[in-house]
């Protein structure tokens, strides 16, 4: 899932070298992914209202349903 984040992103913007990925395992099997860009890309993966950010978390939801897992997108500065 984080190898799909990072491609995806890196796809979006315009600096692929700044994107960033981190990880965390929750203890209840939940995993949250924080995603990181320049500051000039923020807007290009967050979208208009939000749209891109929103279908990137989509995409990772149904990736993560194989795995029966939990997947949190955050977007961070």
């Amino acid at each position: 899932m984080q190898e799909l984040l990072e491609h995806l992103a890196r796809q979006l913007v315009e600096d692929p070298e700044q994107v960033a990925v981190e990880r965390f395992d929750e203890e209840d099997g939940t995993v949250v992914l924080e995603l990181s860009v320049g500051a000039d890309d923020y807007g290009r993966v967050i979208g208009r209202g939000g749209r891109t950010a929103n279908a990137l978390r989509t995409v990772l939801k149904a990736s993560a349903v194989p795995q029966q897992r939990r997947v949190l997108v955050d977007i961070v500065d």
